[in-house]
């Protein structure tokens, strides 16, 4: 805590995480995790518990609901094709989610087709939170990605700067020397 004011001061940062006047990139926040899945501080393993129980307990009230409208349908008695077809968008929707969800933990997903697929995975909900609550089982959702990308970005920034050593004016070259 701050003497002065009374508020906290800001931790110090890890090693592996730069802080504010660190120079270099930063790592992408994850939702839920913040930047925590870097160096797995702050109670990471608790945060991916939680986001994988919570994501199962979602999935498995959302199935409750759709239950619940299926017996809503079933008691308007609109036959069985109409029951068969709720069945069959439901289950396509959600396999579509979850093979959506589940790409976009290991590379990008292009902003016009996610766009494009919101409808479907809106309607296959239960297919993205399963994929969350599986996911969570060995890491962060996408934190894989974030890392890859992070690393990469490490490493040329590590690149550049060492080019970037020292000034280039106090430098002597073996060439001509330009007079101004």
């Amino acid at each position: 805590m701050s003497d002065e004011t009374g508020t906290p001061t800001p931790s110090t940062p890890t090693p592996s995480i730069p802080g504010p006047s660190t120079p270099g990139p930063r790592p992408e926040e994850i939702r839920f995790f913040g930047t925590t899945w870097v160096d797995h501080s702050g109670h990471y393993g608790l945060r991916r518990a939680g986001v994988g129980i919570g994501a199962l307990v979602l999935a498995v009230a959302g199935c409750f609901v759709l239950r619940f409208a299926y017996q809503g349908l079933a008691l308007a008695d609109v036959g069985s094709f109409v029951n068969v077809l709720l069945v069959a968008a439901f289950a396509i929707c959600s396999a579509l989610g979850f093979s959506r969800t589940w790409g976009g933990f290991s590379e990008r997903p292009d902003p016009e087709k996610q766009a494009s697929l919101r409808g479907f995975l809106a309607i296959g909900f239960v297919g993205v939170l399963v994929a969350y609550a599986v996911r969570c089982v060995t890491e962060a959702p996408g934190e894989k990605l974030r890392r890859r990308e992070y690393e990469t970005a490490r490493e040329q920034y590590a690149r550049r700067s060492e080019r970037r050593t020292g000034n280039p004016a106090k430098k002597k070259s073996g060439g001509k020397q330009r007079k101004g």
